[in-house]
């Protein structure tokens, strides 16, 4: 391709609404152009990248005997009340009707498209193992949608479910994308880490996810040093550390006049932060609930809400006069003497002498104990790892990192199958529900991954396997008939050799060319300039930077040495 014909608007400054490198660099790179919020068009660089990393999937996929389908990105309402997800999905689903007044929603996820694709069409065990994925874009309307591709409301992923008879083939089929999905992220050149992951929504037991490293991710992993271990911040367990035990003294009421926080309540009793019961006050599908933790610590919505089994969306935090309603009062809730739901965190059933609000202005309990002077329902655990904490069943502490998640698998066993009475015959006639398995890639959350990891000051390093093109050959003077002859003997040479090249011979000033070329980042450079005349090039790697004088035969040759191994 030539630079002169090829469809590249790039920008000199950096836009003001991208955050992070990626997303200033794709739109600089004139790869993307924003149409509205989290909604993006991908220019032809940007579009031969995406294709890229999705045949890379493609092939990794098909070798682990996985099939690829395409379904419709519109689906009927009636699978999603069917499974009961309709109502309970939340604000982030797009819905729609039609002309005639049937409701369809943009799929955010396929787990009921794919279970009633199997579900009427096979029945029986003789047709298991079964590996479909599909490669399809999905909508979900992000309240803040940001950091450019990387949250956006429409997005590319890839999406395969594995239906089998039992969880021993579910295991078997689970370690096998789990290998394929190893093959995709080195192929990709990811600096990644997996890790155990929370199953949110999707359900099932088990789920992994596979998180590529980057100050600017969203997501936090902890991890061992040893690497034995890793998981999830929202997954990851804690191990409470509990303060010396006492000798149970009797309760009483004292007056904490302007005390609300564990902070001022802490200093005010002069009594550890660990022995202050924390309340946090919920509302959750419009029913009151408290839940209590020790006072050094954060509640970890995602166990909340594995263990109440209740979409986010329904979930938010009370209003004043929600805890006046209750019998209690803002700044001082207990779990005494309330008549309402009460989650109580594992460790402070373990501890004594607990200072707990009285539900009343002003007033806290000293020396409460679990069971003799308040119940609840006790979690084992609701918290959120912190530094400093212990990785399960060993002296390590935990090591922290954020990270872009760019995959994730899961075992759904019979959660949709069951919802959407999905059956097949086994060997002895029997009606089971189908096994499955959830694995999802994201394509277009991969490039800006890639490009976190990949880029310095002047723009984007591709890694060759994903790079819109392998290499660039620069004319400096397309007025010089050497550096011409030259430039356009060695494209043609290239092409011709399988290379994918772009030819630079437009009429722009030599710094616009090596800023460009710097920009988009494409990983093999042939300069040609004033020596030209005889047959020698600049050669150079976007990666390192470094010019050599080589002639022009020899600097094909490393390209397609580069390429080759590539």
């Amino acid at each position: 391709m030539r630079l002169s014909k090829l469809y590249m608007p790039t920008l000199r400054e950096d836009p003001q609404d991208a955050e992070i490198a990626s997303h200033k660099f794709l739109l600089r790179a004139g790869m993307i152009r924003k149409t509205a919020s989290g909604i993006y068009t991908y220019l032809p660089l940007g579009y031969r990248t995406i294709r890229k990393i999705e045949n890379i999937v493609r092939e990794e996929m098909d070798n682990a005997g996985a099939m690829e389908i395409l379904m419709s990105a519109i689906q009927p309402a009636e699978i999603w009340r069917e499974s009961g997800r309709w109502d309970k999905f939340g604000p982030e689903m797009f819905k729609l009707k039609d002309r005639n007044d049937r409701e369809f929603c943009l799929g955010p996820t396929a787990e009921e498209y794919f279970t009633t694709l199997i579900r009427d069409e096979v029945k029986s065990y003789k047709d298991l193992p079964l590996n479909l994925y599909q490669i399809q874009t999905k909508y979900r309307d992000e309240k803040r949608p940001r950091f450019g591709i990387n949250r956006a409301r429409e997005f590319s992923m890839k999406d395969a479910y594995t239906f089998d008879t039992n969880e021993e083939n579910l295991d078997i089929a689970y370690m096998n994308m789990y290998r394929a999905y190893e093959n995709i992220f080195d192929r990709l050149h990811l600096d990644y880490k997996i890790v155990e992951g929370d199953n949110g929504a999707m359900g099932g037991h088990e789920s992994h996810e596979f998180v590529a490293l980057s100050e600017t991710g969203e997501g936090v992993i902890v991890y061992s040093p040893s690497g034995k271990f890793g998981a999830t911040e929202e997954k990851a367990p804690v191990q409470y550390v509990l303060p010396e035990k006492e000798e149970e003294k009797e309760i009483s009421k004292v007056h904490t006049p302007g005390a609300k926080t564990i902070e001022e309540v802490s200093e005010f009793l002069k009594v550890d932060k660990k022995r202050c019961a924390k309340a946090v006050n919920l509302m959750v599908e419009d029913e009151p609930l408290l839940v209590f933790i020790p006072g050094d610590r954060e509640l970890n919505m995602a166990k909340l809400i594995s263990h109440i089994a209740v979409p986010e969306h329904e979930i938010r935090m009370m209003e004043d006069e929600e805890i006046v309603k209750i019998g209690s009062s803002v700044g001082y809730t207990g779990p005494k003497d309330i008549d309402v739901r009460i989650l109580i965190d594992k460790s402070l059933t373990l501890m004594n002498n607990l200072v707990i609000g009285a539900n009343e202005e002003e007033y806290h309990f000293i020396n409460a104990n679990y069971k003799r002077d308040f119940d609840g329902e006790v979690v084992d655990d609701l918290l959120l790892v912190e530094e400093g904490d212990k990785v399960p069943d060993s002296d390590e502490n935990y090591e922290f990192a954020r990270g872009i998640e760019v995959g994730n698998i899961f075992k759904l066993g019979t959660k949709y199958s069951k919802a959407l009475n999905a059956t097949f015959l086994d060997e002895n006639g029997k009606e089971q529900y189908f096994v499955m398995g959830s694995y999802g890639v994201g394509i277009t959350r991969s490039v800006t991954a890639i490009i976190e990891q990949n880029h310095d000051d002047n723009g984007i390093i591709w890694p060759l396997a994903v790079a819109p093109y392998e290499a660039i050959i620069t004319i400096v003077n397309v007025k010089d008939e050497a550096q011409v002859e030259l430039g356009e003997r060695i494209y043609k040479d290239l092409k011709k050799k399988g290379v994918e090249v772009l030819l630079d011979d437009r009429r722009d000033r030599a710094g616009v060319k090596f800023k460009d070329r710097d920009l988009i980042g494409i990983p093999l450079r042939v300069t040609c300039g004033k020596k030209s005349k005889d047959n020698i090039v600049e050669y150079s790697t976007r990666k390192e930077m470094e010019n050599s004088e080589i002639t022009a035969g020899e600097a094909i040759t490393k390209i397609l040495a580069e390429v080759k191994n590539k």
